[in-house]
């Protein structure tokens, strides 16, 4: 978005997205097509491309989607280590409420008619998660700090 009028990046432009590819562990991808890309790689270089823009927020919508447990998780990992060590405000929305427990700092929870925000030891505390379906089939096992599905 700092480009001039012809779109042309300066040196210290490009050195700015080879440090974001470099946090983002995807300065291999550099040379491939999006249609090349898995969609965790995908995941990677659009983050990636939100560093370069050098915003003191990002906001992410489903970051996870489309990926396995073990990419969620990575990319999870990923989003908490470049928070601590770029100082940047990093919001996502997810359906994925276990993980989101596991590694947000603070969560909003949005139910019919309200928005909480706590971290989410004082979600748990506060019963909020117990009543965030409303199914007999799932409940909140605070102590595992998960949602358990009831057995049928």
């Amino acid at each position: 978005p700092y480009t001039n009028w012809i779109g042309r990046l300066t040196e210290q432009d490009l050195g700015i997205i080879q440090n974001a590819m470099e946090l983002t562990s995807i300065s291999h991808l550099a040379q491939k097509k999006n249609y090349e890309l898995s969609d965790g790689q995908l995941q990677k270089v659009m983050i990636s491309r939100a560093i370069a823009q050098d915003t003191p927020i990002i906001i992410l919508d489903e970051p996870t989607t489309h990926l396995d447990l073990q990419h969620k998780a990575q990319l999870l990992t990923l989003l908490k280590n470049l928070a601590k060590t770029t100082r940047k405000c990093i919001i996502f929305s997810t359906h994925e409420i276990d993980l989101a427990i596991q590694i947000s700092d603070q969560m909003v929870v949005m139910t019919q008619g309200k928005a909480l925000q706590d971290s989410p030891s004082e979600l748990i505390s506060r019963g909020i998660f117990s009543s965030i379906f409303n199914s007999e089939n799932i409940f909140f096992d605070s102590s595992a700090r998960k949602f358990i599905l009831k057995h049928f």
